[in-house]
C-alpha cells in the first residue's frame, strides 16, 4: 500500500497534511496506539529535519508498507544555491564546510550539499566514507544508512576510536536512531530521497 504523495516544503506547508495521511494509514491498517505514535514521531521527526534544511526547499513525503515494514519517504530535487553555500560558509567560524555532528546532521547535510561536485569531494572527505556505496554509474549514485554506520562505530569503538565513541553519543541522542529501524539516505542523479524503515509487527 502506498499512501498519497503529499509536497511539503521547508516553511511548513502540507506537514499537517503529511500528519494527517499518517494517521488515515494507522487507522486504515488498524495499528496499535503504541505503533500509530511510532510512526507520527517519525514522521514529524522527518518534517524537523525539512525545515532546518537551509534555504527554501520542497520535497515529496509519502509512506509506503508492505509486509509490516512502513517506509516513509522525503524527496527533494533542490539544493543550496552557490551563493546560499558561501553565505553559509562566510558565517560560519572557520570558514569551511564542517563535517555535521549528530545523525540528522549527517542526514541534512545531503540535502543542503547535494550536487554532483559537492559530493564527490564532500562524501571523501567524511569521517567515515566507507559507510557511503558508491555506483560505477557516471552519474553519481551515493547511498548512507544508519544500519552500515552503526555497525562501522561499534567496530571502530572496539579499536578504541575516540572520535568514534563521540559519533556513538551523539547517534545516542536521536530519536530517530531509538524508533526507526533504519535510516537510508540516497543521492541518483541529483535527487536526494530520505527513507526511515520502521518493522511493525
Amino acid at each position: 500500500m502506498k499512501t498519497d504523495v503529499i509536497t511539503v516544503s521547508s516553511k511548513g506547508a502540507q506537514m499537517e497534511t503529511a500528519l494527517r495521511e499518517v494517521e488515515k494509514l494507522a487507522a486504515y491498517k488498524e495499528l496499535s496506539s503504541k505503533n500509530a505514535l511510532h510512526l507520527r514521531l517519525l514522521t514529524e521527526e522527518m518534517m524537523g529535519m525539512m525545515r532546518s534544511i537551509t534555504g527554501e526547499t520542497k520535497g515529496l513525503f509519502w509512506i509506503e508498507d508492505d509486509g509490516g515494514e512502513y517506509r516513509l519517504h522525503l524527496q527533494v530535487k533542490t539544493r543550496l544555491s552557490s551563493a546560499e553555500r558561501e553565505q553559509l560558509l562566510a558565517a560560519s567560524s572557520s570558514g569551511k564546510n564542517e563535517s555535521a555532528r549528530g545523525l540528522m546532521g549527517r542526514i541534512r547535510d545531503f540535502f543542503d550539499w547535494g550536487s554532483d561536485e559537492d559530493l564527490t569531494a564532500y562524501s571523501t572527505s567524511l569521517y567515515m566514507p566507507d559507510m557511503y556505496e558508491h555506483s560505477s554509474s557516471p552519474a553519481l549514485n551515493l547511498e548512507w544508512s544508519m544500519m552500515r554506520y552503526e555497525s562501522e562505530l561499534t567496530s571502530r569503538i572496539r579499536q578504541n576510536d575516540t572520535a568514534a565513541k563521540e559519533a556513538w553519543d551523539e547517534l545516542e541522542k536521536s530519536v530517530v536512531a531509538h524508533v526507526a529501524d533504519d535510516v537510508l539516505v540516497s543521492i541518483r542523479n541529483g535527487t536526494v530521497e530520505m527513507t526511515i524503515v520502521k518493522k511493525l509487527s
